[in-house]
């Protein structure tokens, strides 16, 4: 008797571990989830490059990305200031993104983003967007849309992603939107596992896997992978595969000079 118990306990000890390493969370504004307080002021420049391997392997693509983040008040709220400067090949390309993100729960305030020299202006809350009546020459002032629940900012995916709480077998549904566009969806994300990732300086650093696919509205299909260091939460580097393209994300290292002092 005392065996079966012995057994039967266990069974459900490996039952309990089984349910925790499969646990999903829902992700977003009054929902919780996030911790913000690993989003560290400060800023941070990629590389990207763009692989065609199926029809073109004698060229690359590139995108060079800076994003700042500071802290500080809105109107009397502690909120995430975001800014965001995409550079290519010429300025015709050139983007660049303002985000406004209280500091509880990272839900979205305010977004602008200048984009083929149109600008595209919000007001967000957690009941809906709409186009921001106060800026000037703002192409979207009319647009409106309601929300049925809260949801994040998909062009912060990055920084959203510094935030998980992540751990083995852990899998999350976050409730993005990217601004102007269709409507909010749930998208889900999946640690995969950990594994050591070589700096530049040669260092290892222990890294969470965290991987995403899906179809995109044209209905490609892609997969994304980002590793995330574990003591830092810093998003080091990002492998998609899409429509036969090849795309990486790459932190720099700290001590790569900040491109926008040389372009002032």
């Amino acid at each position: 008797m005392m065996q079966f118990l012995y057994m039967l306990l266990i069974a459900i000890l490996l039952l309990i571990s089984t349910v925790t390493r499969a646990q999903t969370d829902t992700i977003r504004p009054g929902k919780g989830g996030l911790v913000t307080r690993t989003l560290r002021p400060g800023v941070r420049q990629y590389l990207l490059v763009y692989l065609d391997p199926e029809h073109n392997v004698r060229q690359l693509r590139f995108w060079y990305w800076v994003r700042e983040i500071a802290s500080g008040q809105r109107n009397g709220q502690s909120v995430f200031f975001i800014t965001q400067r995409w550079y290519g090949s010429d300025t015709g390309v050139y983007r660049e993104v303002y985000s406004v993100n209280d500091a509880r729960d990272f839900s979205p305030v305010y977004h602008r983003e200048l984009v083929h020299g149109k600008l595209n202006a919000y007001d967000w809350g957690k009941e809906g967007i709409r186009g921001a009546d106060t800026v000037p020459d703002n192409a979207r002032k009319g647009f409106s849309l309601a929300f049925t629940e809260p949801n994040l900012n998909w062009n912060l995916d990055i920084e959203t992603f510094e935030m998980l709480p992540l751990a083995e077998g852990r899998s999350f549904l976050i409730n993005f939107y990217d601004a102007g566009l269709d409507p909010p969806q749930y998208q889900r994300y999946t640690v995969k596992g950990s594994e050591k990732v070589t700096l530049q300086d040669g260092v290892q650093m222990d890294c969470w896997i965290l991987s995403t696919e899906g179809k995109s509205p044209t209905g490609t299909e892609y997969t994304e992978t980002y590793w995330i260091s574990k003591k830092e939460h810093a998003f080091l580097k990002e492998e998609d595969h899409f429509n036969g393209m090849i795309r990486y994300k790459l932190l720099m290292p700290i001590s790569t000079p900040d491109i926008r002092a040389g372009l002032q």
